[in-house]
């Protein structure tokens, strides 16, 4: 999202409240058919260049699809014959085809970044998604079967994108079936934007629908939730249940609530092109770090990338919670002064927070659960399975390559050595008199105990940050021989 994206977004939406008369509560059905028109005429708008011809229009409406196609499997009989349902996938449908149909007003594409693709292949492909959807409403239940072969599709379409063999693979299947050259085909050609964030919302409904846990919503509330234009690109990851009170109840603009939206729209806007902007011209790159020899300045910029890269994700943050309650919606916090933390498992509490809860409740608690009914593991394996399991997955969130594996590993690692070190503490000091005595008749004057106690939290502060900064050599740099080279040059040893 780009600086003239943030504040177009920003004008409009103010111009409708103005519409709405500052109070969309009044309106609160007309306010969500707002939204979804919206959001999905701005993710065409969001969706950057492709090299594949068209694919900057098809890969909006493939979102579109899949969101509609999630909601047929998720959504109980009842919920399905609702007249509504039918009125967002027709305004769904006018939708896509308007937006193709802005071919013919300009050479270019004003939408989107090239002009769109005929209008054949367009109704061809929006009457293939009605009646694919209209049979899985027809002939399915949301039953575990089908909502695990769901998730399955969506963990494949992930593997597809993330893994820069099968994208290259997928982008010259995609350019030979658009009559480019196939030979040309780059792991970078696949730039499908918003697909992590939207595929993790989907699964989430898959899952909680599979659990019963999901409240029933229309088609136009479940297509609003995932494709939310505040939060499409770069998060929060929320939740359907707690997204859908608001969109269905949506908070009048009051003053407090505009001042509030003011000012994180203009903290994200100079954390992000400001602060994060300045910072990535000095930060770690491959080519100054294949450059650079000396530890003093590969310091410099491992800090400034440390900074960069959480100014970056914080701003997004601000802007999109900004975006949100100038819309009505709260959308939940994603940051909570990670690096002022003095601990790692602290510092992942307080670091892009909604997706840490998601991996926590869909994959590091059911793994916890289901090695705990195996009653034979020793609990300290059981934290470093999990912990290292739950750690690497999030690296292959960001990309299926060995350098985010290794910054899972080494995360992972990290999680399990202070979960063991603070229960050694707690075993060592609750419940035994004799620790406490000892601790008590220290010969170490009461003041200088006081200045080590003071002292501590900064310690283990900074230790923490240095901790997270190293491992972000393996984020920054993709080669991991490069990334290697790196940390020992850090350490003059290189």
């Amino acid at each position: 999202m780009g600086l003239t994206h943030i504040l177009a977004f920003g004008a409009a939406i103010l111009l409708a409240r103005l519409i709405f008369h500052l109070r969309p509560a009044a309106y609160p059905r007309a306010w969500g058919w707002l939204l979804l028109v919206a959001s999905a005429l701005a993710i065409f708008w969001l969706q950057p260049a492709v090299p594949i011809r068209n694919f900057d229009f098809y890969f909006p409406v493939a979102t579109l699809a899949l969101a509609t196609l999630c909601w047929a499997v998720t959504a109980p009989p009842e919920t399905r014959r609702e007249r509504e349902n039918w009125i967002a996938g027709v305004a769904l449908a006018g939708t896509v085809l308007l937006v193709a149909l802005t071919r013919y007003l300009s050479q270019t594409g004003l939408l989107t970044p090239s002009r769109p693709p005929q209008t054949l292949p367009v109704l061809v492909v929006l009457a293939a998604a009605a009646l694919l959807t209209l049979l899985l409403v027809r002939f399915t239940r949301p039953t575990p079967r089908i909502l695990t072969a769901g998730i399955l599709v969506l963990v494949l379409v992930f593997v597809l994108l993330k893994t820069p063999a099968l994208a290259q693979w997928s982008a010259a299947g995609l350019r030979a079936l658009m009559g480019q050259e196939a030979a040309l085909a780059q792991s970078t050609d696949l730039r499908w934007l918003g697909f992590s964030y939207v595929a993790f919302r989907l699964i989430h409904t898959l899952r909680d629908r599979a659990t019963r846990r999901l409240p029933a919503v229309t088609l136009r509330e479940y297509l609003t939730y995932a494709i939310f234009f505040p939060a499409f690109t770069a998060g929060p990851i929320d939740r359907l249940e707690r997204f859908i009170k608001d969109l269905r109840a949506p908070a009048p603009l009051a003053s407090a609530d505009l001042a509030n939206a003011g000012r994180r729209l203009l903290t994200g806007l100079f954390q992000k092109f400001v602060l994060a902007d300045a910072l990535a011209l000095v930060a770690l790159s491959p080519t100054a770090a294949a450059q650079s020899t000396a530890p003093g300045w590969l310091w410099l910029m491992l800090l400034a990338y440390s900074l960069q890269i959480y100014f970056d994700f914080a701003g997004y943050t601000d802007i999109a919670i900004g975006l949100g309650l100038l819309l009505g919606i709260r959308l939940p916090e994603n940051f909570n002064h990670p690096y002022r933390k003095p601990s790692l498992t602290q510092f992942w509490n307080n670091w892009h927070m909604t997706l840490t809860q998601w991996f926590r409740a869909y994959a590091f608690n059911p793994l916890t659960r289901a090695l705990r009914s195996n009653g034979r593991l020793p609990v300290w394996s059981i934290v470093l399975i999990t912990q290292l399991a739950t750690m690497t997955l999030i690296g292959l969130w960001h990309g299926v390559t060995p350098g985010f594996v290794i910054w899972g590993v080494w995360h992972g690692l990290g999680l399990f050595a202070n979960n063991r070190w603070s229960d050694w503490i707690k075993s060592r000091a609750c419940g035994r008199p004799a620790v406490a005595a000892a601790l008590n008749a220290s010969p170490i004057p009461a003041t200088v105990q006081r200045l080590l106690a003071a002292a501590l939290p900064p310690m283990t502060t900074a230790l923490t940050f240095v901790y997270v900064s190293l491992g972000w050599v393996w984020f920054a740099l993709p080669d991991p021989a490069l990334a290697g080279r790196t940390l020992m040059r850090l350490f003059g040893l290189g």
